[in-house]
């Protein structure tokens, strides 16, 4: 068969989470709530963050950068789920489609790793460096260090997804996830993957192990300088503006360690299933949360927007 033709008539379905319609519901409610939890909490950052002039520091920059890149990125995988819960019949979703998704899913996630380890080196010259921290996290540089993270991420999902759909589909087949995931799509290739899954190896490896390491490493040098600090206040102020961001780090590159860094002949769909609900639609509802209640400027900065609003 032609790969033109081919590519035209493959179409893939989800699997769905369960066979009984009212299981599948109490599934559909929840999600739909964890969805519109982050966004609210995701946009309500954004938006107290730029109202608020006190706010506009590199620290909250960044912060409100991740909070835009949850949103694209819950965006990416919630719509076409709740579609296909809430659907009757067996959903289809074509080659074009599910490339798509998977660009967005790599671009969005890999950008958000790689901002989670921008934030940490904010943190390093903050607290190890405070002297020279306005001269050294210029608005250039933290635009710099943004756009470079979405850069990076783009050309690693172009070439990832570019070189998974290139692979031949025999025929129209069940995605073990409920959206387009590497691993999954790339189990459903009539071809041998091993060149296919050693890039997905290094792409992992670029987006998680050294981004982490390059993290606690910078806590190693802020645990050292918070120690260092007499006051308990202090300290306490340190260390809070830095557990929230600790808190995502282990979330974010743990539930991704768990899906890419394991080797693949230890594949499951089922601890796939229950790991990916985590890193969709949980952690992206939970990092608001996470941030605002750690972080006393940014409750006393929602307040007064809060009270503005209600006098206004």
């Amino acid at each position: 068969m032609e790969s033109a033709n081919q590519t035209g008539m493959i179409h893939f379905h989800f699997r769905p989470f369960s066979k009984l319609p009212e299981v599948q519901m109490l599934i559909f409610v929840a999600f739909l709530i964890m969805y519109l939890a982050s966004i609210s909490g995701n946009v309500s950052i954004s938006l107290i963050i730029w109202i608020n002039h006190s706010l506009h520091t590199p620290m909250y920059f960044f912060l409100a950068n991740l909070a835009v890149l949850e949103i694209c990125y819950s965006s990416t995988i919630a719509p076409l789920t709740l579609a296909s819960i809430l659907s009757t019949e067996r959903d289809f979703i074509s080659l074009p489609g599910c490339g798509t998704q998977m660009f967005f899913f790599i671009f969005l996630g890999s950008a958000d790793c790689i901002l989670l380890a921008v934030m940490a080196y904010d943190r390093f010259v903050a607290i190890c460096h405070p002297l020279r921290y306005t001269l050294t996290m210029s608005w250039r540089l933290c635009v710099q260090l943004a756009l470079g993270s979405l850069v990076l991420g783009f050309i690693l999902a172009m070439q990832l997804t570019m070189l998974i759909f290139q692979l031949p589909f025999c025929s129209s087949k069940e995605i073990s996830l409920f959206y387009c995931d590497v691993l999954p799509v790339m189990r459903l290739a009539c071809a041998d993957t091993l060149v296919h899954e050693a890039t997905l190896f290094v792409v992992s490896i670029i987006v998680l192990p050294i981004p982490f390491l390059l993290i606690i490493l910078s806590y190693v040098f802020i645990a050292a300088a918070i120690l260092k600090i007499r006051s308990a206040e202090g300290r306490h102020k340190a260390f809070s503006t830095c557990s929230s961001h600790l808190t995502a780090v282990l979330l974010q590159y743990g539930c991704g360690g768990l899906i890419y860094l394991c080797p693949s002949s230890s594949y499951s769909p089922e601890r796939d299933q229950v790991v990916s609900v985590v890193y969709t639609f949980i952690t992206p509802g939970l990092n608001p949360l996470i941030y605002s209640m750690r972080n006393r400027e940014l409750k006393d900065a929602l307040k007064r927007t809060m009270i503005r609003f209600l006098l206004s």
